[in-house]
């Protein structure tokens, strides 16, 4: 069988910017209640956009923010491809860090900045475009499904539940994802892991009230100083997580994986250079690719507490708080360690400190089979666009949803990613380039003809 993208002409690429521009502009921002009405708008564009195409498309409410649903399904006897991805994305703080305004699609140098841009909005978009493509030349020669929702920023909290109410409606023969990085520019990439994670808030709390740090200092508990001691104790001088049983059960990777991993153009000098650090710190014994991608971690994400206005104000603040999240690997489950860090961190408080953790989300870790013939697919699909052949890896990120959607649809998951690590997904000046959005567009368009193509070719009577 011969395999060949489909013509993609400048008009059509122009739309197709032109719409994902559009769709930049809408701050969909999850986390804050402020852009509820935002998060409504940004669900009726992909709503009225895939109609447009021919879906039979909706958008259902959640008893968080509403997710789209589309379904194609006039292709009888193919195969049924669901198509995951999320319209939310992350607040756009720190504001004054960012270049041009993160809501307003500015493009420099060949990449358009917007929050969102590759998180998720642009590659979910080269996904509703490789439709387009394919229908612009003729019908869809498979069945088609798109699920999007608007809460992966926030835990897809309830997402899981929507697809066990429709179960029998989301059921699909592969299910498609593109939300992540992949190895390097000029490597096209299949991932077939992504690490777990569990996210918990911690808030230590000392005295009743701020008090004046000179009348109460050196007596009085200090939250502040205190959470310091206790994110400290977190890891040793070796870079391990000292909470106890945190490492029970993990899998090492196989020999196999590790000479594929070999192979993979890295270099630590360049990796750090490309995130301006001196130095990797991280679990010792291990490679950089080993602890991005097979060992779990924890990690400080937001810390707060005391004054941190112009000028001085000398208090002991009464609250002190911190953010963590570790990522998680084969072998561990996110509610138990949810629950031994829970357990663990008012142990290492110091005298006066009161701890509570709060857990805030968490989701299991995945590893795919790499002989699955629908992710050999997307690696051909991958190599036709591109002329060389792709790489297989995992990511070190985590999309909570996977192994829901293993569990409840049976269907196996491909990870088809985009985007890149330095188009600082979450950081200000998210961006992503335009050949990667239009290498999306024509990679997701080869993937589904030839999805159809195999299952026709290896269909009785088809003569092959």
């Amino acid at each position: 069988m011969t395999l060949q993208p489909p013509t993609y002409t400048p008009e059509a690429r122009a739309q197709a910017e032109a719409e994902l521009f559009e769709l930049l502009q809408i701050p969909s921002v999850s986390a804050d209640p402020a852009h509820q009405a935002d998060m409504e708008r940004a669900a009726e564009f992909l709503r009225a956009k895939l109609a447009s195409l021919g879906f039979d498309a909706r958008v259902d409410a959640t008893a968080g923010h509403p997710l789209v649903y589309a379904e194609h399904l006039e292709a009888p006897g193919q195969p049924t491809v669901l198509i995951y991805g999320h319209y939310d994305v992350q607040p756009e703080a720190p504001l004054e860090k960012w270049q041009t305004p993160p809501f307003e699609p500015t493009v420099r140098d060949g990449r358009v900045y917007a929050r969102g841009a590759t998180d998720d909005k642009g590659q979910v978009y080269a996904h509703i475009r490789g439709v387009e493509l394919l229908l612009s030349q003729g019908r869809l020669p498979l069945n088609v499904k798109f699920l999007l929702e608007g809460e992966e920023e926030v835990g897809s909290v309830n997402l899981e539940g929507y697809i066990r109410q429709h179960q029998d409606e989301l059921k699909a023969d592969a299910i498609i994802i593109s939300d992540g990085s992949r190895f390097a520019q000029g490597v096209p990439t299949v991932t077939y892991g992504l690490r777990g994670i569990s996210y918990v808030e911690v808030q230590v709390m000392g005295a009743n009230r701020d008090l004046h740090s000179g009348s109460y200092g050196g007596a009085a508990p200090n939250p502040v100083g205190a959470l310091a001691t206790i994110i400290a104790r977190l890891k040793d001088d070796q870079g391990r997580v000292t909470i106890p049983g945190f490492y029970d059960g993990v899998q090492e990777p196989t020999e196999h994986e590790r000479g594929m991993w070999a192979e993979l153009p890295h270099d630590d000098a360049a990796f750090a250079a490309s995130i301006g650090a001196t130095a990797l710190p991280g679990e010792a014994g291990y490679s950089t690719l080993e602890r991005l991608w097979a060992r779990p971690t924890l990690d400080v994400n937001g810390i707060w507490g005391g004054y941190q206005g112009e000028g001085s104000k000398t208090v002991i603040a009464s609250v002190a708080g911190a953010k963590i999240s570790m990522r998680l690997v084969p072998g561990q489950d996110p509610e138990r360690i949810t629950r031994l860090i829970t357990e663990y961190l008012p142990t290492l408080a110091p005298a006066g400190a009161q701890v509570e953790v709060r857990p805030l989300h968490g989701g299991q870790p995945v590893l795919i089979d790499l002989d699955n013939p629908y992710v050999q697919a997307a690696g051909r699909a991958l190599e036709h666009v591109h002329g060389v052949s792709p790489k297989f890896t995992r990511g070190g990120g985590s999309i909570p949803i996977v192994a829901a959607f293993r569990e409840l649809l049976h269907a196996p998951v491909v990870l088809l990613d985009f985007g890149l690590n330095e188009d600082a997904p979450h950081s200000p000046n998210e961006s992503f380039a335009l050949a990667d959005y239009h290498n999306g567009v024509l990679t997701s368009a080869t993937l589904l003809r030839d999805i159809a193509l195999t299952a026709f070719a290896q269909a009785p009577g088809s003569g092959t």
